[in-house]
């Protein structure tokens, strides 16, 4: 048997990106510095207290961004991801260095314009820095440039997910030299290590179902002579997946395969959305409102608002509010009837709040509440939920999130009766997208669609 020579595959120069990204970051900052004192003071001369208070931006920003991990790796990384690690640093940077002059007692001392503009043209740089490297790169990379060589180990069955992937894959800086379909042998084990030499891949991929466990173990014992990187991305399209990511829990490293993205930051980010753009729309709305509540008397008998239990964030149950569109009528304990197209029950003008989505505008105080967010998956009648949830994959994991009175499945034609278990369906279907994707963006595309083309709908 012939002996084998073991050499690690040939790695891409490693170029010391991270110390030029930090130099060129100082000399933005000190650029920035002394623009703001030229636009304050009309002169490039910096007084010695403002040099001062720059170097020590400079340094408490480089600190503060080696801290937050700004200067790792872009290579596959999300652009708005890297971005906020950048923000992340220089606002606490910037917080650091006000704290100090205040304990100092020393903020007095500076121009609050200096401050001001020194801090709005340091993260424009950054940004536009940051924006220009990205571009670079991804340039140069869907030109074959500065690409990672990647050998993918495969199931039986080949990664659908993978293969969506792969035309986009040399833009994050990979590209994919070759696919093997695992086979638990010794002969495999050596195929794969010297297709590893072969193809110089800097990269092993082991896109295997999470039973493999053990043919994992052997992979990584079979190229122990190697330097290659070996990286886990478990098949999971049997599992029906909700924010799913990598946490580090008390110690422990955790797949993370249904978790509500509703927390930390996020929830806060999302509450403030929903008090500051709630309370805004309140008191545009509030004209409206009585106009409403008035025809509602004055059409019908019975209460102006019409209440009733539905599900909430996990799980947890609490009262709606709407716009009496029925005349008033008794259902079977626990029967909750959809409204239908020629629905005696309904009033005339009942007709026109639930077609015009007037009816659900006092749901604006369930927002203000915190039952109810402005964007978040449509709350159903219990009953509706009892019926749907053994029936629809998935279908209570759209309680992860508050529900809210207009949704990525409303602005995209799902809204009003839900006759046939298809169309419930589509409803989880674009639900589950909106909690998987959820950002502040994209809640302000969805009211910016539903001012536009969701109010009026098909609704019975």
């Amino acid at each position: 048997m012939r002996k084998k020579h073991f050499r690690a595959p040939v790695l891409a120069e490693r170029y010391p990106l991270a110390l030029l990204a930090g130099l060129i970051d100082v000399f933005l900052v000190l650029g920035s510095a002394f623009l703001a004192y030229y636009w304050r003071f009309g002169t490039w001369s910096m007084s010695e207290r403002y040099e001062i208070a720059t170097l020590a931006l400079v340094l408490l920003g480089i600190l503060c961004q080696t801290m937050v991990n700004s200067y790792g790796s872009w290579r596959g990384r999300r652009l708005l991801n890297r971005l906020g690690r950048v923000y992340t640093g220089w606002l606490i940077a910037f917080a650091m260095l006000f704290g100090l002059a205040v304990l100092l007692k020393v903020s007095v001392n500076y121009s609050r314009l200096w401050v001001i503009s020194t801090f709005a043209l340091a993260l424009v740089a950054v940004t536009l820095f940051r924006l220009s490297m990205f571009l670079l790169l991804r340039f140069v990379r869907s030109h074959g440039k500065n690409l990672k060589q990647v050998l993918v180990v495969e199931g039986q069955t080949p990664s659908a997910e993978l293969d969506a992937k792969l035309p986009v894959l040399p833009e994050d800086g990979y590209r994919v030299a070759h696919r093997m379909t695992l086979r638990h042998t010794p002969e495999w084990l050596e195929e794969l290590e010297e297709q590893v030499i072969q193809t110089g891949a800097h990269e092993v991929w082991l896109c295997l179902p999470l039973q493999e466990g053990e043919a994992i173990k052997s992979i990584l014992h079979g190229l122990r002579h190697l330097t290659v990187e070996v990286r886990f991305i478990p098949d999971l399209g049997d599992l029906p997946l909700l924010n799913h990511q990598v946490s580090h829990i008390a110690g422990l490293y955790a797949l993370d395969i249904s978790i509500s993205p509703m927390d930390g930051p996020a929830r806060l980010v999302k509450r403030l959305e929903d008090l500051i753009i709630g309370s805004l729309i309140s008191l545009l709305i509030l004209p409206v409102c009585i106009g409403i509540a008035i025809a509602v008397k004055a059409t019908s008998k019975g209460p102006v608002i019409f209440k009733q239990y539905r599900t909430g964030i996990n799980g947890r149950r609490f009262k709606v509010y709407k716009f009496r569109s029925m005349e008033v009528h008794s259902e079977g304990n626990g029967q909750v009837t959809q409204a239908k197209f020629g629905d005696p029950r309904v009033t005339r003008l009942g007709a026109f709040l639930r077609r015009t989505s007037l009816d659900e505008l006092p749901q604006f105080y369930n927002v203000l509440q915190g039952r109810m967010s402005i964007v978040g998956p449509r709350p159903h009648a219990l009953a509706h939920n009892e019926h749907y949830k053994d029936l629809v994959e998935s279908y209570m994991k759209r309680h992860k999130v508050k529900p809210g009175i207009t949704g990525w499945a409303q602005v995209n034609g799902y809204r009003g009766e839900t006759d046939t278990i298809e169309k419930m369906q589509k409803r989880v279907e674009y639900d589950l997208w909106y909690i998987n994707n959820w950002s502040l963006w994209l809640d302000i595309k969805i009211i910016f669609l539903t001012v536009f083309k969701g109010f009026i709908n098909n609704k019975p």
